[in-house]
């Protein structure tokens, strides 16, 4: 008789677990220099691999078409990114008059308050008298440096080009590897999962790039018809905070409502931003995600915010815009895998019918009777 192996009590398997988990934590924590550029450089890897199979079933080279498709989207993000350090330059420089603005507005705030609810507002315009100058002196060059250590950050991933192209190019050696790790007899199976993953993943972040895309636009125009200054600007930044669920598209309506209050002689136009706002975020949920972001990826709001929450935790901001594409593609892998199915429909957002009780009871009662 064969002897049995000897299974793992329940408590021993959930420490390994934990143990593993905190382990994968603790190596994506320390190494992030390592893993954030890996990470962007696979995602974009995938967002640009049709354009590569196009040029290859044009029977260009795989190499050239690689560095044409890099080409390209070198020109594309330096023309976005030229426009936004003009418009961001142009923000910079009108700090300090955006300060005193809010100062005045802040100040009117205050003696409305101490004439309707008693407030003294001495200790208040006390801080704003100190801060302003502060704010003046410092924010506009913090804001500068900010910029300026975002780009040199930008700059010295010279790995990051680097890391797409062997992306790309070893793509067919990536895919045969996976298959070969899961053994010659899960060959068919393996090839059917890897295919329709990787499908459905490209469809969902290049949807999901072309909706920031929209986005922007929309929000670019609604800001230019309203008049508000920096659109461009605040209409991108917008766009790029509405990847974040919940928390992003508040940030982004309010960034240029409180433009709108320090620049327009009325408060009303901060409403109107609000309204645009709230009226292009209803169309993206409503008909800009269903069509062109793939439908088959819908994560329930309570992981989205604990993902990014995590994720600006273990990588900071690059971490909060990775968290949500990292936990779709995730989800993408356990809903094509049978054993991870539970684990990919408990990140969805499709709600389980309800069993009712009540006529189960009855049925119950009424066997018991009989």
């Amino acid at each position: 008789m064969k002897s049995e192996k000897p299974q793992l009590p329940l408590y021993a398997k959930a420490t390994i677990l934990l143990v593993g988990f905190l382990a994968l934590v603790t190596m994506l924590y320390f190494g992030r220099g390592i893993f954030v550029p890996l990470v962007f450089a696979f995602i974009s890897a995938i967002v640009l691999h049709p354009v590569v199979s196009f040029c290859v079933r044009r029977r260009i080279n795989r190499a050239i078409a690689i560095v044409i498709t890099l080409l390209l989207a070198f020109l594309v993000v330096a023309a976005c990114g030229a426009l936004l350090y003009s418009q961001a330059r142009r923000f910079s420089e009108s700090w300090p008059l955006l300060v005193d603005k809010w100062t005045g507005v802040l100040n009117q705030i205050i003696t409305w308050a101490s004439g309707s609810f008693a407030i003294n507002p001495q200790k208040i315009r006390d801080w704003i008298a100190r801060t302003q100058g502060e704010l003046i002196n410092t924010s506009g060059a913090a804001l500068g440096q900010t910029l300026m250590t975002i780009g040199s950050s930008i700059l010295s991933l010279v790995l990051f080009p680097v890391y797409v192209f062997m992306i790309l190019f070893y793509q067919p050696l990536l895919l045969e590897f996976t298959h070969r790790i899961f053994g010659i007899h899960n060959q068919k199976r393996t090839r059917e999962i890897v295919s329709q993953t990787k499908s459905v993943i490209q469809r969902y972040l290049v949807g999901l790039t072309i909706e920031a895309l929209i986005v922007a636009i929309l929000n670019t125009v609604a800001l230019f018809i309203l008049g508000i200054d920096y659109a461009v600007l605040l209409g991108v930044v917008g766009a790029i905070l509405n990847l974040i669920p919940l928390v992003g598209g508040v940030v982004a309506a309010a960034l240029p409502m409180m433009v709108a209050v320090a620049t327009k002689p009325t408060p009303l136009y901060a409403l109107y931003v609000m309204i645009a706002f709230y009226v292009i975020q209803f169309i993206d949920n409503n008909y800009i995600i269903p069509k062109i972001v793939a439908s088959k990826v819908k994560i329930n709001a309570l992981f989205s915010i604990i993902v990014v929450i995590a994720g600006n935790a273990l990588w900071g901001i690059p971490g909060m815009f990775l968290s949500i594409p990292v936990l779709a593609i995730v989800k993408l892998i356990f809903d094509h895998v049978e054993p991870l199915k539970p684990w990919g429909f408990l990140l969805g957002d499709t709600m389980p019918r309800l069993i009712k009780i009540k006529p189960i009871l009855e049925r119950i009662r009424k066997r018991k009777s009989t």
